[in-house]
């Protein structure tokens, strides 16, 4: 596929603005830890940012569970949704794992059931890019144009740094929600277990604060003594479990 541009200010123009998208998801997803949240932010983002877009979509296929959509404009998400059929430019994105370019929807043959549902809704133009995630996500990004010949080799271009780049975003949001998930069952099983347990319950009762504070408190404590988090809390409990001097 040729990605060239012929006018070079036109390029310098899209690079700006490419690396000005760049940033911006980086910012938008940078501090998400929901998979959901981040695509809904992509798609936001995605929209907004890309001069010539209308809309944006995101087709994600998660292991074990069904297709997941997200849509800058909830009146066309039934476009991103592979349960509306097989046959779509992200579904072929997906499959053949390249870039999928329609100008002109108008003169579409592929996707006949897809196409005049999208030309229905506004859509004249369309670019699908396959997104990488993880071994357990794949998807494509989908970028709608309102017009026809309206989607350039600088759009194609745009899209495939744009799938690049999401790819590395939500898997390191897929990372932070299961450090997250870890984090959360290795509190549930600190706050019932033994000393531990009894440590916490005394610095609640000390502090009026809540079992996850305490805990806080604890871990704290142990990193500035350089002390095994058990150790600390066997220390505290034996400190107040000892008899006072009358």
């Amino acid at each position: 596929m040729n990605l060239e541009m012929r006018d070079p200010a036109v390029e310098r123009l899209g690079v700006l603005e490419t690396a000005a998208l760049l940033r911006e998801l980086t910012a938008g997803l940078i501090a998400v830890d929901d998979f959901d949240e981040a695509l809904a932010a992509l798609v936001r983002i995605g929209r907004d940012a890309v001069d010539g877009v209308s809309w944006c979509g995101f087709t994600a296929l998660r292991a074990g569970e069904p297709a997941g959509v997200a849509a800058s404009d909830e009146r066309l998400a039934g476009l991103d949704d592979l349960r509306h059929g097989p046959d779509s430019p992200a579904m072929d994105a997906i499959r053949r794992r390249e870039m999928i370019l329609s100008e002109h929807l108008g003169r579409e043959p592929r996707w006949p059931v897809w196409t005049p549902h999208a030309r229905e809704l506004g859509v004249h133009g369309v670019i699908s890019a396959p997104v990488d995630v993880d071994e357990q996500v794949i998807g494509a990004i989908n970028l709608y144009a309102g017009a026809a010949d309206l989607l350039t080799p600088g759009h194609q271009l745009t899209a495939m740094l744009l799938a690049e780049h999401a790819g590395l975003l939500l898997a390191a949001v897929r990372d932070r929600a299961r450090r997250a998930a870890r984090a959360g069952e290795l509190d549930s099983s600190l706050l019932g277990d033994g000393v531990v347990g009894q440590a916490i319950g005394v610095i609640m009762t000390q502090r009026g604060c809540p079992a996850e504070e305490a805990l806080d408190v604890l871990r704290s404590a142990a990193s500035s003594l350089d002390i095994p988090l058990r150790e600390v809390a066997d220390r505290l409990v034996s400190t107040v479990s000892r008899p006072r001097d009358t």
